[in-house]
C-alpha cells in the first residue's frame, strides 16, 4: 500500500515539473525578440533604446548617416524640463546701453578724422595723414582710397571747417562704406516642419562656443526655443561648457561622451532632436581650426553636408576676432569659401581701437556683420547698427 502510495507521490511531482517547464516557456516565447525596439521614439529623448534579454551596461546608440559612424550621444536634458536660473537682458537697446564702451574703444578713428579734417589748411600732408589713419584703423585699401577721395571732393567744394559741418560730412561717408542696406537678420524663423538651423564656426580662441552661449541668451530673450549641438568634441570640457550656457537660460544640449567622437554625427544628432521636439532653432558649436589646415576644413564642410541630409543650413555665422585685424579677411575667405558664410559675428570689438574692421570683412566676403561683442559680460552680445555703429566712432 505504501509502495503505492509512493508511486503516485513520484507521479504527481513530474506531473507539475512539466507544467511550470511549460509555463516557463510559455511567458518567455511571448516577449520581445533581443535587439528589436519597443515603441517610437520618444520626443523628449534623442536616442532610440532597444530592448534585450538582460540589462545593458552600454549607454544607447544614436542613429546617424551612412558617412558618419556611430557614437554615443547624451542628451542629459532630455525627459526633464530645465529650469533657468537666470533671465537674459532684452534684445533692443544693447548697442546703445554698451555704447559708451565702443565710444571709448574706437574714438582714435573718429576724433583723429575729425581732428585732421578741421585744420584750417587741408594740404597733400593732411590727406596722407588721413589715408594713413584709416589703414591703420584697418578699413582696408580700397575701401580707405574710396573714402579719402570722397572727402576731398566734398571738402573742395564745400570750402567748410566748421566742426558740425565737417562731422556730418565725415558721418555721411562712413556711413556709405559700413553699408546699412545689408539684411542683418540674424533672429530666424523656424520652418513649417523643422528648426531653422545655424552653424557657427571659426578659428581656435575667437571665442565660439560663449559666443554661441550669449547668442542662446539672445534667443531666449526672444521667446524663441533653442537646442545647442555640442560638435566640438576636441576640446577637452568644450561640450561642458556650452551645456553650462545653455542650462542658465533652460536650453538643452546634445553633446557625446566620448572624447573626439565624430562631430558630424553629434551635429546630425542635435538636429534631430531639435526636429522631434519642434524647436524653433538648433545651433550647431563646432571645433576652431586653423584656415590653412585643409583636413580639418573638409571636416567642417561634412558637418554641413550630414546636418543637410536631414535639414537645411540657413545660417552660418563666422566668429571672428577684431583684434586680430587684416589677419581675420583671410580666416574669413578661406571659412567662406567651405561653407558659405552668411554672416559674421566680431567678437573684443570693445578691445581695438580699429573699428575699420568691419568695412574691410564685409568688402571681403559681401556678407554683413550681423552681431559685435563688446564685453565679457553674458548679455554683451549686441546687434549691429551701421548707423548707431559709426556715431559711436565719432562720438
Amino acid at each position: 500500500m505504501s509502495e503505492q502510495f509512493n508511486l503516485i507521490i513520484v507521479l504527481v511531482a513530474v506531473v507539475a515539473v512539466i507544467g511550470i517547464g511549460a509555463a516557463f516557456f510559455l511567458v518567455r516565447g511571448r516577449k520581445a525578440p533581443k535587439g528589436t525596439y519597443t515603441g517610437p521614439r520618444d520626443a523628449n529623448d534623442p536616442s532610440p533604446t532597444l530592448t534585450t534579454d538582460a540589462p545593458s551596461t552600454e549607454p544607447p546608440k544614436v542613429s546617424a548617416p551612412t558617412d558618419a559612424p556611430d557614437i554615443d550621444v547624451v542628451d542629459e536634458t532630455a525627459g526633464q524640463v530645465l529650469v533657468p536660473t537666470d533671465v537674459p537682458d532684452p534684445v533692443q537697446g544693447r548697442l546703445a546701453r554698451l555704447r559708451s564702451r565702443l565710444t571709448k574703444s574706437n574714438n582714435v578713428l573718429g576724433k583723429g578724422l575729425l581732428a585732421l579734417l578741421s585744420q584750417d589748411k587741408i594740404d597733400e600732408d593732411v590727406w596722407d595723414e588721413i589715408e594713413e589713419t584709416l589703414l591703420l584703423a584697418d578699413l582696408g585699401t580700397e575701401p580707405t582710397l574710396e573714402l579719402v577721395d570722397a572727402l576731398r571732393e566734398r571738402v573742395k567744394i564745400a570750402g567748410s571747417r566748421d566742426p558740425q559741418h565737417v562731422h556730418d560730412m565725415l558721418r555721411e561717408e562712413l556711413l556709405k562704406l559700413v553699408d546699412p542696406s545689408m539684411d542683418r537678420n540674424f533672429i530666424p524663423v523656424r520652418h513649417a516642419d523643422r528648426p531653422n538651423v545655424i552653424m557657427v564656426v571659426g578659428v581656435n580662441g575667437v571665442g565660439k562656443t560663449t559666443t554661441i552661449g550669449k547668442l542662446a541668451r539672445v534667443f531666449v530673450a526672444e521667446e524663441k526655443d533653442v537646442i545647442l549641438g555640442a560638435a566640438d568634441t576636441f576640446r577637452a570640457a568644450a561640450a561642458e561648457q556650452l551645456a553650462t550656457w545653455g542650462d542658465r537660460v533652460g536650453v538643452p544640449t546634445v553633446k557625446s561622451d566620448i572624447d573626439g567622437a565624430d562631430p558630424a554625427s553629434v551635429a546630425f544628432e542635435a538636429v534631430s532632436a531639435g526636429i522631434d521636439q519642434e524647436v524653433d532653432i538648433v545651433m550647431i558649436d563646432t571645433a576652431g581650426r586653423l584656415q590653412n589646415k585643409v583636413g580639418l576644413m573638409d571636416e567642417l564642410g561634412k558637418i554641413k553636408r550630414v546636418i543637410e541630409k536631414k535639414a537645411t543650413v540657413d545660417e552660418v555665422l563666422l566668429v571672428l576676432d577684431a583684434t586680430t585685424g587684416q589677419n581675420g579677411l583671410n580666416q574669413a575667405k578661406v571659412f567662406s569659401e567651405v561653407v558659405n558664410v552668411t554672416g559674421i559675428v566680431l567678437t573684443k570689438l570693445d578691445g581695438t581701437a580699429k573699428g575699420g574692421i568691419v568695412v574691410a570683412i564685409q568688402r571681403q566676403l559681401g556678407v554683413p556683420v550681423k552681431l559685435i561683442g563688446l564685453g565679457e559680460g553674458p548679455d554683451d552680445l549686441a546687434p549691429f547698427d551701421a548707423a548707431a555703429f559709426v556715431d559711436a566712432l565719432l562720438d
